[in-house]
């Protein structure tokens, strides 16, 4: 049985720490580093929670301007991953896109990034473009997803 999952906006102090957990990123962000990066931009910034302790997050902005939402950082605390914490921060980012009359979806995670490109495969994501990097694991890879 799967544990309970709540999700919430938070402020992004919440997600600095989250981001702190998360092997895959060598230099966790500060919060200087978040800010600059989604400006004045709509946003959306959630932590998924398990028992009260934050799990993963997601960090979106309207990078395009073109009806999609961009998923920029995500990321799921190794202590809880196979959880549906990830699912859980997904279906929420969705949702609220939707309502927020989003289109779109996009993201871009690398090649070695295995796991979490079969999961956005999975989860009715589609390749639209691959940026080449001199090591092949390094590509970067460009997916989006109609809601």
């Amino acid at each position: 049985m799967q544990p309970k999952i709540i999700v919430k906006e938070v402020p992004i102090e919440e997600v600095v720490e989250v981001n702190k957990t998360i092997v895959e990123f060598r230099e966790p962000y500060t919060r200087e580093q978040f800010e600059e990066r989604y400006g004045d931009k709509e946003k959306l910034i959630i932590v998924a929670h398990i028992n009260k302790q934050p799990a993963g997050y997601i960090v979106s902005y309207d990078r395009f301007d073109d009806g999609s939402l961009y998923c920029w950082r995500a990321g799921v605390d190794p202590q809880f991953r196979r959880k549906g914490v990830l699912k859980a921060l997904m279906d929420y980012q969705e949702q609220w896109a939707r309502k927020h009359g989003y289109k779109k979806i996009k993201i871009k995670t690398r090649n070695k990034r295995r796991e979490m490109l079969a999961y956005l495969v999975k989860y009715g994501f589609y390749f639209t473009e691959v940026i080449q990097h001199s090591a092949i694991e390094e590509n970067r890879i460009l997916l989006e997803k109609r809601i």
